[in-house]
């Protein structure tokens, strides 16, 4: 990494000296600046809304840059040791779908772990690519799916040998990571891509002791969600190229769906916060991690409650954890995480990161203060001492291995029919339901409702889950294929 080259801010920088240059505009965005909108313009303020411009000569173009946007993009690129980078302002999920749909069409297989984000599947339904689903490990204790170990992969590639790529969760919401170095390796060999969702490990590309980054590992492609962990604002990630990959390629299907309006605001995010993690990483990740392995002590202190780390690693389903996560188990207090969850915020006005049947996770970065965590170590106390009751009866899983009986998009393009949900077992479910977050489907297109499918929907339902996917809003009819 070129430390003077990471000091540039190119779009930044261009953005600010044509927001001084005191341009007459008659062009978009209508808001003129904030002038036509100035109830926006007091609370945001005239600097932000003064920056909210389109694409002209100065500020370059995002679907084909050639200035300033594209030398951000190889700066960028530098800073996290892949070939090519690419900005994206529609959000991680556009970066997982831009990477499968740059490496799989109609009818070829890709071989992922059926705990991916709902942008997968959805990339399946659109391409009309055919999953090979990988179920990951289980911890029994504490209800969740692991990562996907290398011999399972091994033989999804045995079996699929005609697969084009293979994706991989680096690390998955919970901090668990697969071996990424073996299962590049072993991909490679049989002539396949390697694909990694990284929405939530941008920080390993600038941390000490982290897990191993996708880049690092030799994997193809990864999308990373810099406004998750790398400081840039919601909305804005980066797609990553290793040397084998066709970036011209790559940027053509980007094209496809990414807007061509891109928002400047999410472009200098990326450019700042590349630049701040490439200056400052590894201290912020240190302190990160320091807040964090704080806390879990603390918390495993208080009983009941159980904060994971690196213990569960086993060189299989569990290779490396993500020291910085937050992953605590609620289940020994008798209630579910979604109900945590929601005394943390309704009680304590604490917003955690997403609560489940079983956990809750805490999102800590550098931004935290020590006494931001010594709060959450209070609420947790009391939460425990006023709301603990017995667990008999609590459900104690997070993952259902699906039945697949079709692809995504044949399912989910099907002619249909809607049931009620409670009368649907045994058909195949032709639409998503999902908690949100984490966004991983419980059911996805293609997939037999069951019994044990449907007794899960309706207890997360009843600990007040959010639950999502389905064209009916309150998730009481669902569509099957006819």
């Amino acid at each position: 990494m070129d430390l003077f080259l990471q000091r540039k801010t190119p779009v930044f920088d261009a953005l600010k000296k044509v927001a001084d240059d005191r341009i007459v505009h008659f062009d978009v965005p209508g808001h003129k600046g904030g002038r036509g909108t100035k109830e926006l313009r007091d609370y945001f303020g005239e600097t932000c809304m003064k920056c909210d411009m389109n694409s002209m000569k100065p500020l370059d173009n995002l679907c084909h840059p050639t200035s300033v946007i594209k030398e951000a993009e190889d700066i960028a690129a530098d800073a996290f040791g892949a070939s090519a980078c690419f900005f994206i302002v529609n959000g991680t999920t556009a970066a997982v779908q831009a990477m499968i749909m740059s490496v799989c069409k109609a009818g070829e297989k890709i071989i992922m772990p059926r705990n991916v984000h709902r942008s997968a599947i959805n990339a399946l339904v659109i391409t009309g690519a055919v999953p090979v689903y990988v179920n990951p490990g289980i911890n029994k204790e504490l209800g969740i799916p692991l990562g996907t170990s290398l011999d399972d992969i091994k033989t999804a590639i045995e079996e699929n040998p005609d697969a084009k790529a293979v994706l991989v969760n680096n690390p998955t919401y919970y901090g668990i990571c697969s071996d990424m170095r073996s299962i590049v390796n072993l991909a490679h060999k049989h002539g396949m891509t390697v694909l990694a969702d990284e929405a939530h490990g941008t920080h390993y590309y600038f941390g000490d002791d982290m897990p191993v980054s996708a880049m690092a590992a030799g994997a193809d492609m990864s999308a990373v969600s810099m406004h998750k962990t790398g400081g840039s604002l919601t909305q804005s990630s980066f797609i990553l190229c290793g040397k084998n990959v066709n970036a011209n390629h790559v940027r053509q299907i980007i094209n496809l769906t990414q807007t061509t309006s891109g928002s400047y605001l999410l472009m200098t995010s990326l450019d700042v916060a590349r630049k701040n993690l490439a200056l400052n990483g590894k201290n912020m990740f240190r302190k990160t991690v320091s807040f964090a392995e704080y806390a879990r002590g603390e918390i495993n202190k208080i009983g009941g409650y159980y904060a994971f780390a690196e213990e569960l690693i086993n060189g299989k389903d569990v290779y490396d954890f993500d020291r910085t996560k937050l992953s605590i188990n609620t289940l020994k207090i008798g209630l579910a995480g979604i109900e945590v969850y929601d005394i943390l915020r309704d009680e304590y006005d604490i917003q955690t990161e997403f609560g489940d049947i079983g956990n809750i996770l805490a999102i800590i970065s550098a931004g935290d203060r020590m006494l931001e965590i010594e709060r959450l170590l209070s609420a947790l106390y009391e939460i425990k001492r006023i709301y603990q009751k017995d667990e008999k009866g609590m459900l104690r899983y997070e993952y259902i291995i699906p039945d697949v009986c079709a692809t995504p998009e044949e399912a989910f393009f099907a002619d249909k029919e809607t049931l009620e949900i409670n009368k649907s077992s045994g058909r195949v479910c032709g639409e998503f339901v999902m908690c949100y977050p984490p966004g991983i489907p419980i059911l996805a297109p293609g997939e037999r409702i069951t019994d044990e499918i449907l007794h899960y929907i309706a207890y997360a339902k009843e600990k007040g889950c959010l639950l999502t996917g389905t064209e009916d809003i309150n998730i009481e009819y669902i569509k099957v294929v006819k």
